[in-house]
């Protein structure tokens, strides 16, 4: 890339001897103050696949002053409401019992987070994540636990499984066959990344899960670290696909730590994409995606499998981007 290449100078005289002197205050520096030196950037919001309703909703709390965090949560609250979303909220697909299970997490600028597993008959998982965040002193809670707590403060309860969801469940249970399907949403999620215009960071990630999983399977999406990952001082990643192997990885974590060191949102989505290729033999089988997003604005995404994009709204438009991807159509 351009800003890696070398620019060639004769002169070794006090040229060279200023450029050593730069070289050696800026490695001083440490990444978390090479980031304070960059001037945010936004309102600015992506999230994982062609979501335009959800970063619409996003982007509209953001052009109101409103925080990341806001942001965030309303927009993939818009995705848990759809029941036309089949991998997140009401409508999505069960579990080999039949039962709708949902996974969500939430972190905001201060690195404060919340999420809960295994989630029943509440439709806004992730609002009942940042009430774990904000309203305990926990950052996890599952099953029951969670379904209790959610009814606690004031969430209603409905029955998760739609008439469609149901019979293709039916369906499924005649050969009760597990093949997941690439970027088909039976493994899918959505995941959020907004910078307001303060330039703070935060991030969502919801989920109902692989269809037709085993009972009590929880993927990446509510592991902080895995599913979702933000620093406010550098930026944040989010992942959607086998979440399996996401958690294998830590990916979001390992992305973030990938810009801390310099690389950018776009090189390191494809360096968390290649850690998980390395270490899996079957990896054409799968589909992981990575979306980034640094402190100044500039994005990233990256995935195994033709097919993945990312929607991003900002001042330059609201836009579908394909992500590349390690393998060709």
């Amino acid at each position: 890339m351009d800003r890696r290449k070398f620019i060639k100078n004769g002169g070794l005289g006090g040229a060279a001897l200023m450029g050593g002197a730069w070289a050696a205050s800026c490695a001083d520096k440490t990444s978390e103050e090479k980031a304070g030196n960059i001037t945010p950037t936004g309102p600015l919001v992506i999230a994982t696949w062609n979501v335009p309703n959800a970063t619409a909703k996003a982007y509209e709390v953001l052009k109101g002053k409103g925080t990341a965090l806001d942001a965030v949560e309303q927009g993939v609250m818009m995705e848990e409401a759809d029941v036309n979303n089949q991998s997140v909220g009401k409508g999505g697909r069960p579990d080999r019992d039949g039962n709708v299970t949902l996974d969500a997490c939430i972190m905001d600028k201060d690195s404060r987070c919340g999420a809960v597993v295994y989630l029943q008959n509440i439709v806004h998982a992730v609002s009942v994540a940042r009430r774990v965040m904000e309203d305990t002193p926990h950052v996890m809670l599952a099953g029951e636990g969670a379904r209790k707590f959610a009814l606690e403060k004031g969430f209603p309860e409905e029955d998760l499984l739609t008439d469609k969801s149901r019979q293709e469940w039916l369906e499924w249970k005649k050969t009760s066959k597990y093949d997941p399907v690439i970027n088909i949403e039976n493994h899918d999620t959505i995941g959020m990344l907004a910078i307001d215009s303060n330039g703070d960071i935060a991030g969502a990630c919801t989920t109902s899960g692989m269809a037709y999983k085993m009972a009590g399977r929880v993927g990446d999406s509510p592991i902080i670290g895995a599913g979702l990952f933000v620093d406010n001082e550098i930026g944040g990643a989010t992942a959607t696909g086998m979440g399996e192997e996401v958690v294998r990885t830590v990916g979001s974590f390992l992305i973030v730590e990938l810009m801390r060191q310099g690389k950018s949102p776009q090189e390191a989505c494809e360096e968390g994409v290649r850690r998980i290729i390395s270490k899996k033999e079957n990896f054409r089988d799968i589909q992981i995606g990575f979306i980034a997003v640094n402190k100044a604005g500039e994005t990233g995404a990256y995935c195994i499998h033709p097919g993945f994009s990312y929607r991003k709204y900002s001042e330059s438009g609201h836009e579908d981007n394909p992500a590349t991807s390690y393998l060709q159509s």
